[in-house]
């Protein structure tokens, strides 16, 4: 008997009478990240009192998706439950073990709103799909659904191109090209896999771990989810216009070649950069410059050599 063995994975549903979209809320995909949590439990609440009623399709609530990484208050139980995430005959961890139970969970609805949060201080973002698409990597029919959904969230700050940009790295990294699908799974999260299931999915980072109007701005987005796919009566919400969006594509992966790479500066997600402008200095004395303007996006410090060290986003005026 393991000492991870008292915990087990709850997920609430309720169905309406009439037909309709089957729609899957996640909270605590990582530990720390507790704002879905609170968000799920308040909806729950409601839906509990009856003071708020699913008329049509099913809601399934999942307040808690890892729950030994919430234990802990840590991002992680065992390792990132977001990447690497398929159904695992031989499960080797315990976020293994809540692939085999979250992957069939997800495949069985049609639309997932995953709720995050992030460290630095800087407002609500979503991540969506790609364009519709047959090709090899992520192939996609959704394209317009998801991202009138992700309008309907009530953020203003769109981004895409995540596993585009970060398969690019991996292609770049690799010596031997067999091992590119096998590296690329790494990058496939619940998002990914609901897509890869037929569905769509958005992930929305609610804000900072700590900012108290985080869980509202989840608890909002859920509101808005249910409205939009007409899971509850009400007037459905409208989309954010388009001169309010800021909506940025993933273009670039920068790798940290050297342990001793470092920041010229402390940046944080969403920071602009212009073109030339010096993002840090390499072991060796060179300069590290940005590729074009835009803005940094994820730029990890404490990353290892070979790694991913700050991608860049720039402006996508198509979405």
């Amino acid at each position: 008997m393991s000492a991870n063995d008292h915990l087990q994975f709850i997920s609430h549903q309720y169905s309406g009478q009439l037909p309709g979209p089957r729609l899957i809320v996640t909270g605590a995909v990582h530990g720390n990240e507790t704002c879905g949590t609170t968000a799920i439990r308040r909806v729950l609440a409601m839906l509990d009192e009856g003071s708020l009623l699913i008329r049509r399709g099913s809601l399934t609530l999942v307040p808690v998706t890892n729950p030994l990484a919430y234990a802990k208050g840590e991002r992680a139980g065992e390792r990132n439950l977001n990447r690497n995430l398929f159904p695992q005959e031989a499960p080797q961890d315990f976020e293994d073990r809540i692939a085999n139970w979250l992957c069939p969970l997800l495949a069985r609805h049609d639309v997932l709103l995953d709720l995050h949060s992030f460290n630095a201080h800087s407002e609500p973002f979503v991540m969506v799909g790609p364009r519709n698409n047959d090709g090899p990597l992520e192939p996609f029919r959704h394209e317009q659904q998801e991202r009138a959904l992700a309008r309907r969230l009530g953020v203003r700050r769109f981004v895409d191109g995540w596993l585009r940009t970060y398969g690019a790295g991996v292609q770049r990294r690799l010596r031997q090209q067999s091992e590119l699908q096998t590296v690329l799974r790494y990058g496939m999260g619940t998002t990914e896999y609901m897509r890869s299931t037929g569905g769509y999915a958005l992930t929305l980072e609610c804000g900072q771990h700590d900012d108290p109007q985080a869980p509202e701005v989840g608890y909002r987005a859920i509101l808005n989810t249910l409205a939009f796919l007409g899971l509850i009566d009400g007037p459905a919400p409208e989309a954010i216009a388009a001169e309010q969006m800021e909506a940025l594509s993933m273009a670039a992966v920068v790798d940290k070649q050297h342990a001793d790479d470092v920041f010229s500066r402390p940046w944080a997600s969403f920071d602009p950069v212009r073109a030339g402008e010096q993002i840090g200095v390499r072991a060796d004395g060179s300069v590290e410059l940005a590729a074009f303007d835009g803005r940094i996006l994820f730029p990890d410090a404490a990353a290892g050599a070979n790694c991913e060290w700050y991608y860049l986003c720039r402006s996508n005026p198509d979405f």
